[in-house]
């Protein structure tokens, strides 16, 4: 190696070390902001959604979260967590929403589709007394406004869930009918959603979106509605 070649490789070296402490401090600078940021979005993602409830579930002034896998129920406190992936896929979390009296006033879980621009994601309510939905509130959207977000605004579309049917099959194991969006104008029947002309695709996300949500959550919930029904002392001192 020359004498003029070694400035050169100094040079080159003190760069790489450069660049990997900017490297080193922009990684720590990242997680540090997101270690700072989670509990405020967190907290403000709780709150939303149980604006969202209380939304949905007219007259509901209470609620409850919880937890339904193949064991059951359990509810959840606000320190607990699902603790993995797999029990995650293989659980449905879920609102119990009450009155001032304890009694129940209705069900709402998340449930998400893919709309025109992103993922559609929402809150819907359930009314076991008559086996409907009963509305629904988004949690996320990014679609077109003028269009797609008229879901939120347009009469006729939310008429949809007055009372949507999602009743179970005799057996109790899957919806006796699939909710499904139709073409605006075509609706013939209690479980179909009447789109809205000229933001199909999104109101597609609001039915497909339902339809797993509940599939999903329903058959397995129905065996403890009753359990259900009535908040325990004990829960309305929580």
């Amino acid at each position: 190696m020359s004498r003029n070649d070694m400035p050169k490789r100094a040079s080159s070296l003190a760069m790489i070390i450069t660049l990997g402490g900017v490297a080193m401090l922009s990684g720590l600078l990242v997680v540090l902001t997101w270690q700072l940021t989670l509990a405020p979005i967190q907290e403000n993602q709780r709150i939303m959604i149980e604006q969202a409830i209380f939304q949905v579930i007219p007259g509901a002034t209470q609620r409850q979260t919880y937890l339904l896998n193949a064991q059951g129920i359990k509810q959840l406190q606000a320190q607990d967590k699902v603790q993995n992936k797999n029990s995650r896929k293989h659980s449905v979390k879920f609102y119990a929403a009450y009155n001032k009296q304890g009694q129940l006033k209705g069900i709402a879980a998340e449930a998400a589709a893919q709309g025109y621009a992103d993922i559609v994601r929402l809150l819907y309510s359930y009314d076991p007394q008559c086996q409907c939905i009963r509305g629904f509130s988004v949690i996320k959207m990014t679609e077109t406004p003028g269009l797609g977000d008229k879901i939120l605004t347009d009469k006729h579309f939310l008429a949809n869930f007055s009372a949507l049917d999602a009743r179970l099959s005799d057996d109790g194991k899957s919806l006796a009918h699939d909710i499904i969006t139709v073409k605006h104008g075509s609706k013939t029947s209690p479980w179909e959603i009447d789109a809205i002309s000229g933001a199909t695709i999104t109101s597609k996300a609001v039915g497909k979106a339902i339809n797993q949500g509940a599939a999903h959550l329903l058959p397995g919930l129905y065996p403890y509605l009753q359990q259900l029904q009535q908040m325990t002392t004990d829960e309305q001192l929580q």
